[in-house]
């Protein structure tokens, strides 16, 4: 059973913390396998399913091989695996002593469009959209990029549409003054781009291309990727220690989490490259696919006609 989640509207924004955080403990943001609330109120166990708001003593029961996710009212996430039964007041108890404005307006970004009232033509136009990471498509290259990008983290995912599964890239990256600095070949419609490279440490910015090798009609435009101003980073930095001391960027959650802070903050590379180590980590989860579909086209990086 595929993993669904699901959260809050951007809409909302950090609105429905406020106006929720007396009366629930934890709402459910992921829910794979038979899972079950028991709820405390009257004793009832209820389907357990994205949106459902959890209280203060209820039980969680959750079945073999389950994964639930939960965000609490601070705005933190958490993860349960273990099957068996596991009480709302442990699982806070766990979280105690945290309230991140930073995160809990993060969390509610937690890409709840593809919660269960979504019509399937919706559902299709996204995996489409997101069809396009995998599949090859059209006769040109293009990145999955802006024609300009400001960039905070040193390591990044840059990736482009495939034209062929035989195809031979070569990704160049020059500086301002149109010296070749980095030249990378790879069969994969991916790299992994690394402004620390000793080649590429001084650059404030950077302008990228890919082409295939022996083939002078299949190349992609420039791309120009710039680094963040010291102030800027300095100051987004400190947002990022706030919003990690409550949000594990190891998981799946804390990634979309990390991603929508990158996205509201128009760092798109960095939260390209934050649903590229998702998909990385859970390959088969289709939601995950989706949401970096969402991404794509809220972003004019795809479309649903390719």
């Amino acid at each position: 059973m595929r993993i669904i989640i699901a959260g809050l509207l951007i809409a909302l924004g950090h609105m429905s913390i406020a106006q929720n955080s007396s009366s629930f403990v934890f709402r459910v943001l992921a829910s794979k396998g038979v899972n079950h609330v028991k709820k405390a109120s009257d004793g009832n166990k209820v389907i357990l399913r994205p949106g459902i708001t959890l209280m203060q003593n209820d039980e969680i029961i959750a079945s073999n091989g389950a994964y639930i996710g939960l965000m609490h009212r601070s705005g933190r996430t958490i993860e349960l695996r273990a099957s068996g039964v596991t009480k709302i007041t442990d699982l806070e108890t766990q979280l105690a002593n945290s309230r991140s404005s930073v995160a809990s307006k993060y969390a509610n970004y937690v890409l709840a469009k593809m919660s269960s009232d979504k019509g399937n033509d919706n559902y299709r136009a996204n995996m489409k959209a997101t069809g396009a990471v995998e599949r090859s498509v059209g006769s040109s290259i293009s990145a999955m990029l802006p024609a300009s990008v400001s960039v905070l983290n040193s390591q990044n995912v840059v990736r482009w549409n495939s034209v062929g599964d035989d195809a031979y890239y070569i990704v160049s990256v020059r500086n301002i003054f149109d010296e070749e600095l980095l030249s990378a070949e790879t069969t994969k419609p991916y790299i992994q781009l690394n402004l620390d490279d000793e080649n590429l440490a001084d650059e404030r910015l950077i302008i990228l291309n890919i082409k295939v090798k022996d083939n002078p009609d299949l190349f992609s435009a420039d791309y120009g990727i710039e680094r963040l101003g010291d102030e800027e980073k300095s100051e987004m930095e400190a947002q990022l220690t706030e919003l990690k001391a409550d949000v594990s960027g190891d998981t799946p959650l804390g990634k979309l989490v990390l991603a929508s802070y990158f996205e509201d903050n128009g760092l798109i590379l960095d939260a390209l490259t934050q649903y590229e180590n998702i998909l990385e980590q859970a390959p088969d989860v289709e939601d995950f696919k989706m949401l970096y579909g969402e991404f794509l086209l809220r972003n004019g990086l795809s479309s649903v006609d390719e």
